[in-house]
This record gives structure tokens, C-alpha cells and sequence, in this order.
């Protein structure tokens, strides 16, 4: 099958279409053909090693020393279950999906072993490939921190830094659907967007700076490193 294959650490160049084993799912396992993946934060920090220099050797020791220890990257993906293990119950041959995968990456490649009590869920029908291969992390990481951490509830006052981003768009529309009063910050070009996803009301960070702004928030969300 193919895969696209990180070499080394490096700018995108360093990524190669090759040639590998196509796997054979276990007893507990899922065998996916992908159809759809993404590019995330961790696969480009792992592809390039943007880390700061305080993380250099921890990063290098888990990540891999001379190149990535995990040359298939791709976090999150949706397919289509080709063939399942002998001990799975809960999905058959033909089922659409969508996964996260974590640390094992592999979304880069025409086909994946998932492991059934793994983040993998069936695709809901009215999202495309596409779409659905989009959700997994930015959707989960949005709905624990708001849900789970921060305990968001009716007529909370929620302040989204970052509301453009992966992680930033679903904190938008899930505040919004728990009945939260969001504010969103970005940039200029994503104004209207963000307006689109549902925000009460939207700050250019490039503009004005939200913390003079002498407004107060039950919950402050940062979705990105600032």
C-alpha cells in the first residue's frame, strides 16, 4: 500500500509517497481504508521538531533521536472498516468511520489497524470524508476542556482566544449549543467567520487588546500557545 513517510526531521520536503506493508488487523483490531486525514499541530511539530530548545532531548528521546520513531504520521482520519478481528463486537465490515489516533499516528496511508476501544466512532451521514476526518481532535480537546474542566453552563460568559483555529471553531459552536454568551478573538480575516459559528460577539486581537478591555468572564479559553 502507500503511505506518505516522514525521513527525517525537516520542512515538508522531507515527507516521501513509498511503498509499505499493508497491515493485518488483530483479534481486537479494525483494518480502515482511509479516505480522508488531516494536517495537525502534532504532525507538523513532529514532522519539523518545533520545539522549544528547553524540550530539545525529552522531545528527541519520545519522538525519536535522528527522525521520527513514528515515520507514518496522521492523527486523525476517516475510512471505511475493510476487514475486523475476531473479537470485535461493536463494528462489521463496511461501516464508515472516524478515529483519532493518537500517539500511534499512521493516518498517512491508504490503510490502518484501529483498535476497537480506541477514539473511534461511526461517521454521521450527513458529513463528507473530509469533514468528518476533521473532528476528532480539535472537537474532543474543545468539548473536555469546556464541558469537562470548566463545567460550562446556561448564561456563562465565555471568552474564546483563538476562536479560528481547530480547536477555537468547535469551542464557538459548542459553547453556543450550552448555552454560554462567547466572545471570540482573532484575527481580522476570520472575523466574519468566527460571527458565522455562532460568537455573541468577536474581537480583532489585531485591533484591540481584550484584557484592557476592563470586561470580566466566568471562563477564559486559550486554544493556542500564548
Amino acid at each position: 500500500m502507500k503511505a506518505v513517510v516522514c525521513t527525517q526531521y525537516g520542512p515538508p520536503e522531507v515527507l516521501n509517497i513509498v511503498e509499505i506493508e499493508k497491515p493485518v488487523p488483530k483479534d481486537n483490531e479494525v483494518l480502515v481504508k482511509v479516505h480522508a486525514t488531516t494536517v495537525s499541530a502534532a504532525d507538523y511539530r513532529v514532522r519539523s521538531f518545533n520545539v522549544p530548545p528547553s524540550f530539545w532531548l525529552p522531545a528527541r528521546l519520545a519522538l525519536g533521536l535522528r527522525k521520527p520513531r513514528k515515520s507514518v504520521l496522521g492523527m486523525e482520519l476517516s475510512g471505511e472498516i475493510e476487514a475486523v478481528g475476531k473479537d470485535i463486537k461493536t463494528f462489521k465490515k463496511g461501516d464508515k468511520i472516524f478515529a483519532a489516533t493518537l500517539q500511534t499516528f499512521g493516518g498517512y496511508a491508504e490503510y490502518i489497524c484501529l483498535a476497537e476501544d480506541g477514539p473511534i466512532a461511526i461517521k454521521p451521514s450527513g458529513l463528507s470524508y473530509e469533514e468528518a476526518a476533521a473532528v476528532p481532535i480539535g472537537a474532543r480537546t474543545a468539548f473536555h476542556y469546556l464541558k469537562t474542566i470548566a463545567e460550562i453552563k446556561l448564561e456563562k460568559r465565555v471568552l474564546i482566544y483563538g476562536a479560528s483555529g481547530s480547536v477555537g471553531t468547535y469551542a464557538v459552536q459548542l459553547a453556543k449549543y450550552f448555552g454560554a454568551e462567547v466572545t471570540g478573538v482573532c484575527s481580522t480575516t476570520n472575523l466574519e467567520m468566527v460571527k458565522s459559528l455562532g460568537a455573541d460577539k468577536v474581537i480583532d486581537y489585531s485591533k484591540s487588546d481584550f484584557t484592557k478591555a476592563f470586561e470580566t468572564y466566568d471562563i477564559i479559553f486559550i486554544t493556542v500557545d500564548k
